[in-house]
């Protein structure tokens, strides 16, 4: 006999959370490290305008540029790679160690190719002693960059933010006290570089608190299946190097020589600008957005999913953003910068049109990372590279130091529809 009133009733699954509620909460997570690297950068690029001689804003964001030369291929390819194999792994294992011997290997041999680059063209115009701190410095911040993947891929997300946090502080710090002191600018530029470097560190202090250093050797032996494996991801940042960071440093170059270092700062003001909130993006995205894709890479109708959440909860949400940016414009640009740059505000508003296009092209990219798709991967960033290079070839003549952002609004709107169009072929062919 069965007595209804005494029956459980069966338990039902509990809804799965919406997909902007576990991305914001993600994103707010990561909020500490992304909030200090922009305020240090905000810091920086004010002190810049203000106290630097005339153009050394521009000077200083061409010295990033080079920093970010000789870095990409390990953050944005090894590191990245590293911790889609090292996620699943048990910190101080054979498989574990074999993964970071060889992600160790392909630093160092990026890192000697670079400077052996670097020693040939003469990048930097300074000499044999300023190129060795120069080096010296890239190769201490790779070496964090490398450990702090490890601390991100174990899951250690208050260590690494903590990390993130002293790289901002020490080396905006440092950068600060150079300038205020009137020191050479080369100098306050070293200094900066050192001073973040230096924070690896701290990162070895955390690593082997977290126990991912247990049973490292120095002579350790190198897995080829793991090097293949992390070429992909490294091949897929030589793209982003030849057709993303390269193009910067060459246009600003270019901007330079034509129209002087002091009208090329208008320019590099709204770049800079765009440099800081995109830092912001990318911080979260990588953090929040690429973990998840990956964990969801063998589910396609949950992978799809959440990208149109994500994608669904950005497009609107970046508008508004960027429109109250602009709408902000005189008296944000002065603040942010310096009085003198507020002519800077006629080049805002094709930027911030550009930046949402990108930010949102980001989001299909970030499918290609994780489904190691390398070839796709080099010819999206190919063909903009040749867009956008075609682009300011018409544009610069024809409208002067304003053709550079319109190329970059132009370059990503193209983009974006391409990814859009490339992401409904890939849903109707399924």
């Amino acid at each position: 006999m069965t007595f209804g009133s005494l029956t459980t009733p069966p338990t039902q699954p509990p809804a799965p959370a919406p997909v902007w509620r576990s991305f914001v909460r993600g994103s707010l997570g990561a909020g500490v490290a992304v909030g200090a690297r922009a305020a240090g950068a905000l810091i920086l690029n004010k002190l810049f305008a203000v106290y630097a001689p005339a153009g050394g804003l521009t000077l200083f964001a061409q010295f990033q540029s080079l920093m970010a030369l000789l870095t990409t291929l390990p953050s944005e390819g090894v590191q990245v790679g590293l911790v889609k194999y090292l996620a699943p792994l048990q910190p101080g294992s054979a498989r574990y160690r074999l993964w970071l011997g060889a992600a160790a290997a392909l630093n160092a041999a990026v890192l000697l190719l670079g400077g052996a680059v670097l020693a040939t063209q003469g990048l930097l115009g300074w000499g044999w002693g300023s190129l060795g701190v120069f080096m010296t410095g890239i190769a201490l911040l790779t070496g964090q960059g490398l450990i702090g993947a490890a601390l991100l891929a174990a899951g250690r997300l208050r260590a690494y933010i903590g990390l993130s946090v002293a790289l901002a502080v020490l080396g905006t710090g440092v950068a600060a006290t150079a300038l205020l002191r009137q020191l050479p600018l080369h100098i306050v530029m070293l200094s900066y570089l050192l001073a973040q470097g230096l924070t690896v560190l701290l990162a070895l202090g955390l690593a082997a608190r977290a126990g991912l250093l247990r049973h490292l050797r120095a002579s350790g032996p190198i897995s080829f299946v793991a090097l293949r494996h992390l070429s992909q991801f490294l091949l897929m940042a030589v793209s982003t190097l030849l057709f993303g960071k390269a193009v910067d440093y060459v246009l600003r170059d270019y901007l330079l020589a034509t129209y002087g270092a002091a009208r090329t700062d208008l320019w590099q003001v709204v770049a800079k600008l765009s440099d800081n909130y995109t830092m912001v993006f990318a911080a979260v995205m990588s953090s929040v957005f690429y973990p998840r894709l990956s964990a969801l890479a063998g589910q396609p109708r949950a992978s799809r999913h959440y990208l149109y959440g994500v994608l669904g909860l950005l497009a609107p949400v970046l508008a508004v953003g960027l429109w109250l940016i602009f709408a902000c414009r005189d008296w944000l640009l002065p603040l942010l910068f310096a009085p003198q740059q507020l002519g800077a505000r006629d080049f805002l508003a094709p930027q911030l049109i550009g930046d949402w296009a990108k930010f949102l092209s980001w989001v299909f990219l970030f499918q290609l990372k994780v489904k190691a798709r390398t070839g796709t991967y080099i010819a999206v960033q190919g063909c903009a590279a040749l867009v956008f290079a075609a682009l300011l070839a018409v544009l610069l003549p024809r409208f002067g130091l304003e053709g550079a952002v319109l190329a970059h609004a132009a370059c990503y709107g193209l983009q974006l529809v391409a990814c859009v169009a490339f992401q409904a072929r890939m849903k109707n062919g399924k």
